[in-house]
């Protein structure tokens, strides 16, 4: 059921996407940003959480969309004002969105690989490995500790970052 509703989340997302400008000219949303000081990935890592309107005047607790690639300069405020859009219109339940801004993309995006080629586009380093370590054994309990999360939640990403969700899924020991 988790699954499934954060499947209609993206399917919702994507069908917001169809018909729009999808250039970065959104207004910044109102959000929270925090630094994460990361022994994952060993460096400062920057996050953008963007809560629903509602969040002030309720005590419910919320599922956490994570979205790997995402900064206040990139598609962070799009993604946000469309699920501010979409709740508005009552076609998704209440959700936090978690924008992780990154570095280096290549790094943390990738899987190992051993083929010499791939070399040419992304270190053969592993790094979606400690960067997976940083969203499940750092970031995922600061957001749980500051905002009240239920424990329901899902990921996202496109291009670099839909590379590392898929894996993400497939990993055998770090599940999100």
């Amino acid at each position: 059921m988790k699954k499934l509703i954060f499947l209609l989340i993206i399917a919702a997302l994507a069908a917001s996407f169809k018909n729009q400008d999808l250039a970065i000219n959104d207004p910044i949303p109102k959000h929270d940003s925090l630094t994460i000081t990361s022994k994952y990935v060993n460096e400062d890592r920057v996050v953008n959480i963007w809560i629903p309107p509602n969040y002030d005047e309720s005590k419910d607790s919320y599922p956490v969309l994570y979205m790997p690639d995402v900064g206040i300069k990139e598609d962070f405020p799009h993604i946000a004002n469309t699920l501010g859009q979409l709740l508005a219109q009552k076609k998704i339940p209440p959700v936090i969105l978690v924008g992780i801004e990154n570095t280096e993309r290549g790094r943390d995006l990738t899987g190992y690989s051993e083929a010499e080629d791939d070399a040419q586009y992304c270190p053969l380093t592993d790094g979606a490995k400690d960067f997976r370590g940083f969203i499940v054994e750092e970031l995922m309990p600061m957001i749980n500790k500051t905002y009240r999360t239920s424990d329901k939640k899902g990921i996202i990403g496109e291009s670099l970052a839909g590379l590392f969700v898929m894996e993400t899924f497939f990993y055998p020991t770090q599940n999100l």
